[in-house]
């Protein structure tokens, strides 16, 4: 077997609570044996961190996120840069993008490929995208400066808010490009001859994180005011997560059902949610508990007896893939009602181990959750069912075991 060689992996932020898939992926890499140098176009925004982020050893490098904000140093590379042919390789394809997309975005990732080529952090001979929008457009030009391959990894927004025609380039530039639903992998191989370059590979969970549950959820059936239903949902407070609907299908339960709901994440929409909360006369039932650590959303898990995500497509077109909170919940044997967007029936058969409504309709979803509320047994048999469905097929050992085939297949061919 070739020997293994030090991979650039280009984020768009790190570290972040919402992306532990991605830091599961970098965590099972290095302990695979392969020397990673982190590279953020962003730096953290999240208040906290998750116990796994502080077992990655790599290096963080970050490069300017904006160009006005860092001048010299994006001069700096220009200048070094301009004499190199691999400069003057990547200017035509920037300006063929350019034409096409004039913006400043597209400036700013390639002053951002400049940067990164002209530091070259760790001295990687070989670069990684994680998500096929902006991180892989810098990852495409810094790959033709440097004149080293580039690999990819689409997950959601990345693929469905971009223009097909700039996932067709990336596609064809790509040594190989993986995604994490059959919806997504099928949409990608539609743009590109080369199909075989283009695999279906789901994140999966690491299961030491989330041991199986030992106890049990409670049998609760919302006949009692002192003790309540719990439901909880984890998740941003972006449009694409559906909040407002489960906000209006909770309103819609009712008035005998005793019930409390909580909701861990943070997010861009956090006011006009909690605003909506208080019109629909949700506030004394609903707690906001803004961004948590990973050991304190497992303590939810367990506590709860309901998951809830009303997963929709936004209006740019913006979706999940497959929550990686759905796989998490589902591993504690916690019941999830979810919608059937994009990767979610790859996880959830409705009635078999969760259940799913269509998008953007409250009083389904409302309906469902009602249902669980009142039947502590239908939710007993969903979660177990569910569980095993998760230990059985979404071992995040699978996903980096795949992942590390198809770099070594590449390294071969190269030895």
């Amino acid at each position: 077997m070739s020997p293994n060689r030090k991979i650039a992996v280009i984020l768009k932020g790190y570290p972040r609570l919402s992306e532990t898939f991605i830091a599961q992926e970098l965590l099972g890499l290095e302990r695979a044996g392969h020397e990673l140098v982190l590279v953020a176009l962003r730096r953290p925004t999240d208040g906290k961190r998750h116990p796994v982020h502080d077992e990655i050893r790599a290096n963080v490098h970050y490069l300017p996120e904006y160009l006005h904000e860092e001048p010299w140093r994006v001069l700096r590379a220009v200048f070094r840069l301009m004499p190199k042919a691999g400069f003057w390789r990547a200017l035509g394809p920037f300006l063929v993008d350019l034409v096409r997309d004039p913006s400043r975005n597209r400036f700013r990732r390639f002053g951002q490929a400049l940067v990164l080529v002209a530091e070259w952090p760790g001295a990687a001979t070989w670069l990684h995208a994680h998500f096929i929008h902006t991180p892989a457009s810098v990852t495409n030009y810094a790959s033709i400066i440097a004149g080293i391959p580039w690999t990819c990894s689409a997950h959601a927004k990345d693929i469905w808010t971009s223009a097909n025609w700039e996932l067709s380039g990336k596609l064809d530039r790509a040594r190989w490009t993986v995604t994490c639903t059959r919806s997504g992998f099928e949409h990608l191989q539609s743009l590109t001859p080369e199909k075989s370059r283009v695999h279906l590979s789901y994140h999966g969970l690491d299961l030491d994180r989330f041991p199986v549950y030992g106890g049990d959820h409670s049998r609760r059936d919302g006949s009692d005011p002192a003790d309540p239903v719990r439901i909880v949902s984890v998740g941003r407070a972006v449009a694409k997560k559906g909040y407002d609907i489960l906000l209006k299908a909770l309103s819609l339960l009712p008035a005998d059902l005793n019930w409390r709901f909580d909701h861990i994440g943070a997010g861009e929409l956090a006011g006009e949610l909690k605003q909506l909360a208080t019109e629909l006369g949700l506030g004394d039932r609903v707690s906001w508990k803004g961004a948590l650590d990973q050991t304190d959303v497992l303590q939810h898990y367990r506590d709860s007896d309901i998951f809830a995500l009303a997963c929709r497509v936004a209006a740019n077109g913006d979706r999940d893939g497959l929550p990686n909170v759905l796989v998490e919940a589902s591993s504690q044997r916690l019941p999830c009602v979810s919608t059937s967007v994009s990767g979610v029936p790859e996880l959830l058969t409705d009635y078999q181990n969760g259940l799913l409504v269509p998008p953007e309709d409250p009083r389904a979803l409302a309906a469902a959750i009602e249902r669980l509320i009142r039947d502590p047994d239908l939710r007993r048999g969903l979660g177990t069912a569910a569980e095993q469905r998760v230990r059985a097929e979404f071992d995040h050992h699978s996903s980096v075991t795949q992942l590390i085939g198809l770099f070594q297949s590449e390294w071969s061919k190269a030895s």
